[in-house]
């Protein structure tokens, strides 16, 4: 539990003493108004960032009894935001490689979904995702699955951040055995979860619009309208997927949706591959957000998507990574470094998709996607304190001229030194506080047996 916050003259109206205070380390703000800042400190008191200040000229004040974190020789910068993920699907890491997206998902993945998935499995491949994400500088994520109680759970005993979605999609799906009853089942979850935690939002991720129909599109948008929170879907991931769509209703998939009246802000579309121009301004006009998902889209050779133009539009673009049954891993450093490379191969522009776009992109875009760029996303004061703190003392960290792109082209989650999310601490010195890695592992391995078998 928190000390109470003792009166003092703070920053932008708040009177606390820090109950946390970072000190010493280089700060990266993302903030419009602030670059980098040498030897600085961030003051932390309630969960939210009270005061960041040159440790020179105008240290923050530390209280007596607050928690010291020295940063000597380690890069303080927001943590990072995984914009679409299926969290409990590190049950299925490396189970179902090198095949076509049709196959893959079809003949392997939702079988083995059908078969293996329940709520134990889900809330235990869930608590090894939030390990993974924390240990790699994640502090907010995106989700949507099944058995979405259980990911629910694990995000808030793991203490990150995040909306989690119930999956619906128009046949028998675990837990939901009845697809008549998908929607009442996603609807249930939205009142359960509504207002519980400030930490995650409920919502309801559609699983794209080939596997769910119409009905369920709008009533899926209807519910998410009511209880305010975002829809989730895949669009336009493969050609085959936006070309099922054009010949069944004769529209593109984004005019399709609009035609079915859920284009609009709270609308979050992941992949996006495969959107002509149209398509692309529409989203930007009705205030839709989309997420960009590049290891997954080239693993499953689904394509490169149009970010660049996507970004000059005005677009509202995060970074995800996807499952691990289709990505391998929960990296958002290696997951930027991906996506700054293949936009540049794409464009066969070196100068295209540059690092600090998509550092911004994986950070405040993320936010953004989110509809929580007004909390979290940048160290600023009454911002969130949702911190990641990177050892510079690494020989690849070395020299360092330019932020962007040591953090883009050089580190990796390994790199990942402390992780703070609404002022806790989650990770210190690579020791987790919150969660038992061997205990996680163990069940785990305990599944994937079953599944093998």
């Amino acid at each position: 539990m928190r000390p109470p916050a003792r009166d003092r003259r703070g920053t932008g109206g708040l009177e606390t003493t820090p109950d946390l205070v970072i000190t010493g380390g280089k700060v990266l703000c993302l903030s419009r108004s602030r670059a980098a800042l040498l030897d600085a400190d961030v003051a932390v008191s309630g969960g939210m960032i009270t005061e960041v200040g040159d440790a020179r000229s105008r240290p923050c004040v530390r209280g007596k009894g607050a928690e010291m974190i020295d940063a000597r020789g380690c890069l303080v910068m927001p943590g990072l935001v995984n914009a679409h993920s299926h969290a409990a699907m590190t049950l299925f890491r490396g189970f179902a490689d090198d095949l076509p997206l049709r196959e893959w998902l079809h003949d392997r993945i939702f079988p083995a979904e059908a078969r293996f998935l329940e709520p134990d499995t889900v809330y235990w491949g869930a608590l090894l995702g939030c390990l993974e994400m924390i240990a790699s500088g994640t502090t907010c994520i995106a989700d949507g699955y099944f058995f979405q109680d259980q990911t629910v759970r694990a995000v808030l005993k793991a203490g990150l951040r995040g909306l989690v979605a119930q999956g619906v999609i128009d046949f028998p799906a675990p837990g939901v055995p009845e697809p008549k009853e998908n929607l009442a089942v996603a609807k249930r979850f939205v009142e359960r979860w509504h207002g519980v935690s400030d930490r995650v939002i409920p919502g309801i991720f559609c699983h794209s619009p080939v596997t769910c129909g119409g009905l369920t599109l709008r009533g899926a948008w209807r519910i998410c309208r009511d209880f305010g929170v975002p829809l989730q879907i895949h669009l336009s991931e493969t050609l085959a997927e936006a070309g099922d769509v054009t010949a069944r209703t004769g529209k593109r998939p984004v005019h399709y949706l609009d035609e079915l009246g859920i284009v609009g802000p709270g609308l979050i579309a992941a992949h996006a591959v495969h959107l002509d121009d149209g398509e692309m301004a529409y989203l930007k006009e009705k205030g839709a957000a989309v997420v960009h998902v590049p290891e997954s889209n080239m693993k499953l050779c689904s394509g490169a998507a149009r970010v660049r133009e996507m970004l000059d539009m005005g677009l509202t673009v995060g970074l995800g990574t996807d499952g691990c049954a289709s990505n391998n891993n929960l990296d958002l450093f290696q997951e930027m470094d991906t996506a700054a490379k293949l936009g540049k191969v794409r464009s066969m522009d070196p100068v295209s998709m540059d690092a600090e776009t998509v550092l911004r992109m994986t950070v405040t875009g993320g936010a953004a996607v989110l509809g929580m760029e007004k909390e979290i996303g940048a160290i600023e004061a009454g911002r969130r304190a949702d911190i990641i703190i990177l050892d510079l003392h690494r020989p690849h960290l070395h020299p360092m001229y330019e932020p962007a792109s040591t953090l883009v082209y050089s580190a990796d989650g390994g790199d990942v030194r402390d992780v703070i999310v609404d002022g806790r601490i989650l990770m210190r010195n690579r020791a987790f506080t919150f969660l038992d890695p061997a205990e996680i592992k163990a069940r785990v391995k305990a599944a994937a047996r079953r599944i093998m078998r």
